[in-house]
């Protein structure tokens, strides 16, 4: 993805679909407002990668207040500032430049992240990738510093106790 090329950062588009990322979101707990996560449900751990994606029911879990949901498959919401299985807000959700910045996990910001931070942005084959369908305000390099320190801020808001689960996945 990011490599150093005479000087510049340069980035290369993976083609990773935003759906990718619909594994693990970090969602704001109905319950305390605190920081929880939308898993697969464990028992669902024998399919196909794009049936957990689609298909898999799912689970919340509020480590603050021990809050505990899960839910059937139903139809996704998915490229909003909403979890696609619960609709429940995202927790990695900030205003930026009269628009609002989001991600669905510390994975998803990193991509975002990467690209945005690059001095050079390589397309791929990929027109439904995830990064080829981003706003221009977020492609435009104006807003380079802004969106990577709203990034910061949006990584460092998620709890320990959330992230290390994140780290140990």
């Amino acid at each position: 993805m990011r490599e150093k090329s005479r000087g510049a950062e340069r980035f290369r588009d993976p083609g990773t679909r935003v759906y990718a990322f619909t594994e693990r979101v970090l969602v704001r707990c109905p319950g305390c407002g605190g920081c929880a996560v939308v898993l697969v449900r464990p028992d669902a751990s024998e399919r196909l990668w794009i049936d957990r994606v689609t298909r898999y029911p799912r689970r919340l879990h509020c480590p603050g207040c021990g809050l505990f949901r899960e839910t059937d498959s139903a139809p996704l919401v998915i490229g909003a500032p909403v979890d696609p299985y619960f609709r429940l807000p995202l927790w990695l959700r900030a205003p930026c430049r009269g628009h609002e910045l989001w991600a669905y996990n510390l994975d998803h910001l990193a991509l975002l992240e990467d690209y945005v931070a690059a001095r050079l942005r390589e397309r791929g084959p990929y027109a439904q990738s995830m990064l080829a369908k981003l706003p221009a305000w977020v492609k435009s390099g104006q807003r380079r510093d802004e969106i990577v320190r709203a990034v910061g801020r949006l990584r460092a808001s998620v709890p320990d106790s959330v992230r290390e689960r994140h780290d140990d996945a």
